[in-house]
């Protein structure tokens, strides 16, 4: 830990207090109450009552009731955990209250806490802050942590579990290092070149080089990561009644939209969240794009083509048994040219031999991309495999190491102060010119580790937590 981070002005004699746990009606067994700080185990004593001859001794858990501040009302039936520093996930001494789940239990022993002398409310991210001020977890575990609780499908947790396991730290620490040896070089030079062999420019910037083309390989993986963190909008889209809910509801595993042999059932834009080979996805069923006059069904299909605009992929589906018809080249032309698009021939296990005939050369020059049955699931596995592929989330699967969005912006500032180098050497100028840009380079890759970060930033990173990380 930088001793520059340590001396950044938080106020660890105060005692901080939140839920650790979601909160919701009617839903979860049990909540956590945390504390952090010098008076955590003081307010657990004053609020909790233990039967019998309980010690209050570090990592031991104990059995009791949150009492009122009458001390006859019991509020809740807790088990607390008292967790001594430096020994726990602050490095300050924590004491976790654990109630029944639900609203009601879980507020009032909140409140019961909040009540005592010296415990204020914990601000978003708190405890995750003072972890890393503590040294107990170094800034990219700290926000792989959040990514792992945020995570929307097993593949991202298993990418965020990389960060928490250090994985970014050691990458990033690595290129750092090679960069430190090379600015150590320069610098020599600069001091004392008529003291020292000359230096073999050719071979540092080669160096330099090769850090930034490795930069700009994370960057690039940063974007395909960001895709099972934050997932995709698939819009489907096509004329009424081509299938386009019963696709959705295929692909979801459920009856999520009403399927019936009516055009225009569909009023109303639908959304699924479903997981296609661990990228998360959001289907948006949109209604049948037709001309009509109902006013309802317009409603749905101005909604529709709002769709378009936003999502990451649309897939235009049409009815085989039907043929490509000149509505259907329309509803093509209508997608927006820089959003990938996938042309679907649903509705297989009913295609007539005269219309297959319709598709080849005749769908604008553009055979189907895929053809299936939403009834049946045939091509299913053929239309999952080119969603992924036409997004490039397929690509995303094999990663190994993905930074998030603050991480991706000072790896990529840090491969443009690299490449700056390459213009200083095409120029020839001195080695204290080199130094700047690989200073820099050097600073922001050090503030995607926390070495080097200022009070102001490490707000901002940890302001984006949940209260209660």
């Amino acid at each position: 830990m930088d001793p520059a981070m340590m001396s950044l002005s938080f106020s660890s004699h105060e005692t901080i207090a939140a839920v650790a746990t979601a909160v919701a009606a009617g839903q979860g067994g049990i909540a956590v109450v945390r504390l952090s700080g010098p008076a955590a185990e003081s307010v657990g004593r004053s609020v909790v009552s233990l039967p019998g001859q309980q010690l209050w001794d570090s990592h031991r858990v104990l059995y009791g009731h949150v009492m009122d501040e009458s001390g006859k009302e019991r509020i809740d039936e807790v088990l607390i955990l008292l967790m001594k520093s430096p020994r726990s996930f602050t490095g300050e001494d924590v004491v976790e209250i654990h109630c029944h789940g639900g609203l009601i239990a879980v507020q009032r022993v909140l409140e019961r806490v909040l009540s005592q002398p010296d415990v204020r409310r914990a601000l978003p991210g708190e405890f995750s802050q003072r972890a890393v001020l503590n040294g107990r977890l170094n800034l990219t575990q700290a926000e792989a942590i959040s990514e792992l609780v945020a995570a929307r499908s097993r593949r991202a947790a298993q990418l965020a579990m990389t960060g928490v396991d250090g994985g970014i730290q050691r990458r990033i620490n690595s290129l750092r290092e090679r960069l430190l040896d090379q600015l150590s070089e320069l610098e020599a030079r600069v001091d004392f070149e008529e003291d020292l062999p000359p230096l073999d420019g050719v071979g540092l910037l080669d160096e330099l080089q090769l850090v930034r083309r490795e930069l700009e390989q994370l960057v690039e993986d940063a974007n395909r990561g960001a895709l099972l963190r934050q997932g995709l909008q698939v819009a489907l889209v096509g004329r009424a009644n081509v299938g386009k809910s019963s696709l959705l509801n295929r692909l979801s595993r459920r009856e999520r939209a009403i399927v019936t042999d009516l055009p225009g059932t569909t009023r109303d834009l639908l959304e699924s969240e479903i997981v296609l080979e661990g990228v998360p996805i959001t289907l948006l069923d949109t209604a049948g794009i037709r001309a009509t006059k109902d006013a309802l069904e317009q409603l749905g299909i101005d909604r529709s083509y709002q769709a378009l605009a936003v999502a990451d992929l649309v897939v235009l589906v049409f009815d085989l048994s039907q043929g490509w018809i000149a509505e259907d080249a329309a509803l093509l032309a209508q997608i927006p040219d820089d959003v990938p698009r996938l042309v679907v021939g649903n509705k297989a296990d009913v295609q007539t031999p005269s219309k297959t005939a319709l598709l080849g050369d005749e769908v604008d020059g553009i055979p189907p991309d895929v053809t299936l049955s939403a009834l049946t699931g045939q091509g299913e596995g053929a239309l999952i495999e080119a969603v992924l592929k036409a997004c490039g989330a397929s690509e995303a699967l094999g990663l190994v190491v993905a930074l998030n969005q603050r991480q991706q912006a000072l790896a990529a500032a840090a491969a443009v102060a690299l490449a700056r180098s390459a213009e200083a050497a095409e120029q020839n100028l001195p080695w204290d010119f080199w130094t700047i840009d690989l200073r820099q380079a050097i600073r922001s890759l050090g503030e995607i580790t926390g070495e080097e970060v200022t009070e102001a930033v490490l707000e901002r990173i940890f302001s984006r937590f949940c209260i209660g990380k």
